[in-house]
């Protein structure tokens, strides 16, 4: 298969688009290919990257990871064996190098709760806290939810994905996702209870 390889998918009512052979994006990679590593940027960045914000609560530290997947992929692509997609591939990488940047954004979001909370004297500051209310219970409940569980949640409930996708990214069988799903779903209920929101 040649570098440029093509496949076209048609769409609905007709329409056909044409995008680059994933088999031959992947035989480029594997060949150290400079061209393939930015091409596969190009075609899956957005989606790695929409993945770590809503995984890490912390748009920074999504870009960070986003970087890190990225700079990692021509030595973890020797090891894609094609059972999955690249891009689910690449959500792989981003779950197993962002399980210790959850614990950082965590402390982080820790940490300017407490400042905003030494603020409250200032003037305008119960407005801004009856906005912020809601965004700092979620982002803190879903903190406390152990890492596996957050995987779980974030990808099928936030990027709806089905549990079998997700158990491809995170290398569990199906049944686990979906036991992590639910109880995720129940500590996350527990949490906003206990934090007044129902």
């Amino acid at each position: 298969m040649s570098a440029s390889s093509t496949a076209v998918t048609l769409l609905p009512f007709g329409r056909a688009v044409v995008r680059p052979d994933a088999d031959a994006l992947v035989e480029r990679l594997q060949r150290a290919e400079p061209a393939a590593l930015a091409e596969a940027y190009d075609l899956h960045a957005g989606a790695v990257l929409a993945f770590a914000r809503r995984f890490l609560g912390d748009a920074a530290l999504a870009e960070d990871l986003l970087q890190e997947v990225f700079v990692t992929l021509p030595a973890a692509i020797r090891g894609f064996q094609r059972a999955s997609s690249l891009r689910t591939f690449l959500v792989s990488i981003a779950v197993n190098h962002g399980r210790h940047l959850v614990r950082a954004a965590a402390r982080r979001r820790a940490a300017m709760d407490r400042f905003a909370h030494e603020q409250d004297g200032a003037p305008g500051a119960a407005d801004r806290e009856r906005q912020l209310d809601l965004t700092r219970a979620l982002a803190a409940s879903l903190d406390e939810l152990p890492v596996d569980q957050r995987v779980a949640f974030v990808l099928c409930e936030v990027e709806e994905r089905t549990a079998r996708e997700a158990a491809e990214i995170v290398g569990a069988p199906e049944p686990t996702v979906r036991t992590r799903v639910f109880q995720a779903k129940r500590k996350l209920r527990e949490a906003l209870e206990r934090r007044g929101i129902r």
